[in-house]
């Protein structure tokens, strides 16, 4: 059957021949009387595109709706059904127009691609008998054949006019905005899945080999990845989490399913392919959050093993794009988001993310809009697929229908015409109602950053992540190459200022060439000031080069995840041993030189009136301050929407800070992502920050909120609302701005 089936695929024939010529194949092979396909459509209905046995003139006219009758059962369930006498089963639903009333005995196995129900393939017989378990196994080998037609969109055409089937239909998914704008374009999978080409066997032991070696590799790479130098050291549940996945890997029942299912006559590629659909659609329907947090294991098991079997590798990164991609992808780091084309780049969809993750940050910063939290997107997509993001609303549409994709032309005409108006700003002073001049300064990290400086009309660059330049580099950057990249910097801002944040790496942000330990909880970990003060040569080669860069001119340096005082102490020694030794070889020393510090850590609230005395300023990062407040890492997707930073003890904290620096006569600035959008820059504003920094495109529209804004009468609002802990501050700003005219365009 299937060497005959290999032929029926390679026939120069229509889609409903083909399959016309599968359902006849099957019946006599099966010595059925009866065998048909069902395909889902997009509106959640059953229908029946071919059969042998059942009345002609019912195909393309029978259907029926998800959970009616046993077919319809079979797509719900994803579950086989083998019946003897299916008019007995309590789902059994008669439709007169198939003639299928003399048949008893029924096996239906649905079609399954990505742990989704395109489709239900069935063979009846008159006479009652149980199905043997090698004929569930064939019908079952058949459905992936069917899964690669509908997938491919081969049977599109047989579909009633205006209708899709299930793989291609419309579909809006809703997640989270992490940043702002709208895309039109088409999907390129980051990870794409590995594309099974060939499904039907011609060897079935050259097969087993093949998978027995690709098993052997897995296995071994799994095992490098919990012995890595460091990683088992103490325990802790990163090593159980490992070790789990290892037992996976080692399953003897996953490695048994999928050679039964190449003894069925499939390629190794092909079987575990069946195998993962069926555990996906199994556990996709399951409610135990633990059960389901093993899918994702097990998917990337799965597709570990076939990159093992094609021998795959690469970055679609690296290919060729279309010239409008839209990247779709489970999870990401900056350095593999800049290795696309920015001028053909145009969004970022993410399964998990975060606001604060730094792909995310680097999005903002390429104005390319990001939505995250997706569940399951990339098994919705395939390569080229038509895709709109919002990230303003944070929806995602697959395949758009005409009408919406014209609805969203029409919308990004206005969003031009909306930043037209926020350009008219530009040169305006940020000056509130009341008269309260506000500095609003800018966020950068990459050289393509620096022409938002004047666009936006920014006041200088309050916070610049020098990390950016590291991580994007194959090695560490020589003294040469980053005083260059700084001088680039300081010639683009001119007379602004700009403020550098030393090395912040660690905890997510890591060097490709520079060994870390793995640790339990990374964001509380070995990361920022503490690698360089533990590693002072990396701190004293930036230092010497920033020092370099800025000869002549006013620099401007903060320290991130300074926890105490004396940790402070020791990165200006390090900047003032740096300046004195440039000063010995002849070399011109800028003409002043500002250290700051990042207030991210809560102890450094209670070292207020110390650190003034240090310091020549403070930024407060939010960041990092509200999960360290909360007890919340901001990578983890399950706690993402769980608290909002614009809450009251985040706002008490910031204003004790506020009023330290006040008492203590030291500037102050905010430098997170709480300064990029109106409405919580407002209520910054409120509790007393008059330098705040952003993302470029936020500028815009934070300048319109603080025109509009008496802040005056905002500071007693929220002053009178910090008193109770319960009150929802975000309602009560909202109500606060429209009462008062305040502009929140988000």
């Amino acid at each position: 059957m299937l060497r005959r089936l290999r032929e029926v695929m390679a026939e120069q024939v229509s889609a409903q021949e083909r399959l016309d010529r599968i359902v006849v194949l099957v019946a006599a092979n099966m010595v059925a009387e009866v065998c048909s396909v069902y395909v889902m459509r997009g509106d959640g209905t059953l229908e029946l595109f071919a059969t042998e046995g059942l009345k002609a003139e019912a195909v393309h006219k029978t259907s029926m709706r998800l959970g009616q009758g046993l077919v319809g059962v079979i797509a719900r369930e994803a579950q086989p059904l083998n019946l003897p006498d299916a008019q007995n089963h309590p789902a059994f639903a008669y439709f007169p127009e198939t003639g299928e009333e003399i048949y008893h005995s029924f096996l239906g196995v649905p079609i399954l691609r990505g742990g989704q129900t395109l489709g239900v393939i069935v063979v009846q017989n008159m006479a009652r008998r149980t199905y043997s378990e090698e004929e569930v196994e064939a019908l079952q080998t058949i459905s992936i054949v069917l899964a690669e037609m509908i997938s491919a969109g081969e049977l599109q055409t047989l579909a009633k006019p205006g209708t899709e089937l299930a793989l291609q239909r419309p579909q809006r998914m809703s997640g989270r905005s992490f940043a702002d704008g709208i895309a039109l374009g088409h999907a390129v999978l980051h990870e794409p899945r590995v594309e099974v080409k060939k499904l039907i066997a011609e060897d079935a032991g050259t097969e087993l080999a093949r998978l027995d070696k690709a098993l052997e590799s897995l296995r071994s790479s799994v095992d490098d990845l919990i012995q890595h130098p460091g990683l088992g050291e103490g325990g802790g549940d990163h090593v159980d989490v490992l070790e789990s996945y290892r037992m996976f890997a080692r399953d003897r029942g996953w490695a048994r399913r999928i050679r039964e299912a190449i003894n069925t006559g499939l390629t190794a590629e092909a079987a575990v392919e069946r195998v993962q659909n069926e555990t996906r659609a199994q556990l996709v329907r399951q409610t135990d959050p633990y059960i389901r947090e093993r899918l994702h294991d097990l998917d990337d098991l799965a597709n570990r093993l076939l990159r093992e079997l094609v021998g795959w590798s690469g970055h679609p990164g690296s290919g060729e794009l279309p010239k409008d991609a839209i990247v779709i992808a489970r999870n990401m780091g900056p350095a593999e988001l800049l290795d696309y084309n920015r001028e053909k780049l145009r969004a970022l969809v993410l399964e998990e993310g975060s606001a604060t993750a730094h792909v995310t940050i680097v999005a903002r910063a390429l104005g390319i809009p990001c939505v995250g939290q997706i569940d399951s997107v990339l098994d919705l997509l395939k390569h080229g697929d038509p895709v709109i993001v919002d990230g303003t609303t944070g929806e995602v549409h697959l395949r758009p229908a005409s009408d919406v994709e014209n609805a969203y032309v029409d919308k990004v005409r206005m969003r031009a015409k909306r930043q037209e108006r926020f350009q008219q700003l530009r040169d305006t002073p940020a000056v509130t109602r009341d008269g309260v001049a506000m500095t609003l300064m800018m966020n950068a990290g990459l050289t393509v950053d620096l022409p938002h400086l004047e666009e936006t009309g920014a006041a200088g660059i309050g916070l610049f992540r020098t990390e950016l330049q590291f991580m994007l580099a194959s090695s560490y950057p020589r003294i040469g190459e980053q005083e260059a990249f700084y001088k680039t910097i300081l010639d683009a801002a001119g007379d602004k200022p700009v403020v550098f944040r030393s090395l912040d790496v660690g905890g997510d942000k890591i060097l490709p060439y520079m060994r870390q330990a793995e640790e339990p909880n990374p964001a509380l970990g070995w990361r920022a000031i503490r690698i360089s003060l533990d590693r002072p040569a990396l701190l004293k080669a930036q230092m010497r080069a920033l020092l370099r860069a800025a000869s002549g001119r006013e620099l401007s340096i903060m320290f991130p995840m300074i926890s105490e005082v004396g940790e402070f102490d020791q990165a200006r020694a390090i900047v003032d041993a740096e300046a004195e030794r440039l000063k010995s070889f002849g070399h011109e020393l800028p003409s002043s030189v500002k250290l700051g510090v990042m207030v991210e850590v809560p102890a450094l609230i209670w070292q207020m009136n110390e650190l003034a005395d240090k310091a020549d300023f403070l930024s407060i990062g939010s960041n990092d301050l509200f999960q360290f407040l909360y007890a919340v890492d901001r990578e983890n997707a399950r706690l993402a929407n769980r608290f909002d930073p614009l809450c009251v003890p985040v706002m008490r904290a910031l204003k004790d800070i506020c009023d330290a620096a006040g008492r203590n006569n030291i500037p102050l600035s905010l430098c997170g992502e709480l300064a990029s959008h109106p409405l919580t820059a407002m209520a910054l504003a409120a509790v007393g920050l008059r330098t705040i920094s952003m993302s470029a495109a936020a500028v815009g529209p934070v300048k319109a909120m603080l025109q509009s804004l008496d802040v005056g009468k905002a500071s007693a609002f929220i002053e009178s609302r910090l008193a109770d802990v319960s009150c929802d501050l975000r309602k009560a700003l909202i109500g606060f701005a429209e009462e008062n005219g305040v502009e929140i365009d988000e």
